[in-house]
């Protein structure tokens, strides 16, 4: 009989299946289940956006793209940039399409990482980043970020974790799962300490249209000497509700990118052909629906922090992507023990925010990326717990 035990890697075995899937396994299991859990927009992909894949699939156009994908949409891409971050990138040299922008996070590590490599890690932060540096023999060191600071990443902390080993930084902005931005002065203040440093950035900007407020997202890679450190990570998933065509990008120097371009044809070969094709429409003709899902997103925001301010449960204001992350530290139960009894007890979903880092425990995740009818049942709900437990 074969022994798996001496077959599989040891450094995969060691690494946790990830916490938020746990609760989606849970909420599938109970019937009639309202879930704030998913990070997935509720809105249809764009018309327009699906009108081209059909047209493409009828001009059959379903071969291999090159390997760093369509020269036309890297074009699109950098135009796109250009105007919402004012930073232009070398289509042919300094782009990559990938498969999601978890491909573009995984192989920017792979690209950059020796054995032992350190690679500072603000938490709570979505629960990819950890794994896929130890998967790439770095050495993740967590930056605890607070609720008193906006959960924004200081200098200061930045300083105090850098040492001769440390190879990159990932700035996770707008955050998954706090909701908090790291605005321009935030930024000028990290690129100080960076910038006379050989560290790289890998600035996941997934949630970028997603910023509410006046001020407009903006890269650490506008900011002056960061372009050449900075690797930006985005993809068409959130702010174009494309989650399931599967597709990301990644700009950054061209040395790093060429080496990105190589882990992705060996393991990848391109990205799906349609949704290439696709996402070139989606840059260039859905602007308008793109502000009018931000529009209600900030709306459905709003709702739900006052929801959980009313009821006792401290929620920061988010300025960015679809999250809240209420403390619930006040019921005296963990974040774990939180949302079971929330779910088998009312029939709502959402997330510990131990899921996100050690530091998330006392705290919930909640996405608001639903209907104002279902995050008003939700937090009827969510209010009745606290009632029954409180009494």
């Amino acid at each position: 009989m074969i022994n798996y035990d001496e077959i599989l890697s040891e450094k995969v075995c060691s690494i946790k299946f990830s916490g938020i899937r746990k609760f989606f396994d849970i909420a599938a299991s109970v019937k009639d289940v309202v879930s704030l859990s998913v990070g997935e927009p509720d809105f249809k992909t764009p018309f327009a956006i699906r009108k081209e894949a059909i047209k493409t699939l009828e001009k059959g156009r379903t071969t291999y793209t090159s390997n760093a994908g369509l020269e036309k949409l890297r074009k699109a891409i950098s135009d796109y940039l250009d105007y919402t971050i004012h930073t232009r990138y070398d289509p042919l040299h300094e782009i990559i399409i990938t498969v999601g922008g978890s491909e573009a996070i995984d192989a920017a590590f792979r690209a950059i990482l020796n054995p032992g490599d350190e690679v500072l890690l603000p938490e709570p932060s979505f629960v990819c980043y950890g794994p896929l540096i130890e998967m790439a023999d770095g050495v993740p060191v967590y930056i605890e970020t607070k609720a008193e600071d906006n959960f924004k990443l200081t200098p200061e902390q930045v300083l105090e974790k850098i040492t001769p080993k440390t190879k990159a930084l990932v700035l996770p902005y707008p955050n998954n799962p706090t909701g908090a931005v790291m605005r321009r002065k935030d930024l000028e203040k990290i690129a100080e300490v960076i910038r006379d440093r050989n560290i790289i950035v890998i600035s996941d900007e997934i949630y970028s249209e997603l910023t509410y407020g006046a001020e407009k997202h903006v890269s650490i890679a506008e900011i002056e000497g960061m372009k050449e450190r900075t690797i930006v990570i985005n993809g068409f998933s959130k702010a174009f509700a494309m989650t399931g065509w599967r597709l990301g990008y990644a700009c950054g120097p061209a040395p790093i990118i060429t080496q990105m371009l190589k882990i992705h044809q060996y393991g990848i070969m391109c990205s799906p052909t349609v949704s290439q094709y696709a996402a070139i429409t989606a840059m260039r003709d859905c602007r308008e629906d793109v502000d009018y899902m931000v529009s209600e997103y900030d709306m459905r925001r709003k709702l739900i922090v006052n929801g959980f301010n009313e009821m006792g449960l401290t929620c920061f204001e988010p300025e960015g992507a679809f999250y809240v992350f209420p403390s619930i530290k006040s019921t005296g139960l963990s974040s774990q023990e939180f949302c079971q009894r929330l779910i088998f007890e009312k029939k709502v979903a959402v997330v510990p925010g131990d899921a996100f880092g050690e530091c998330g425990e006392g705290y919930i995740r909640v996405s608001y990326a639903y209907s104002i009818n279902h995050i008003l049942l939700a937090l009827k709900r969510i209010r009745e717990f606290l009632d029954e437990l409180n009494g």
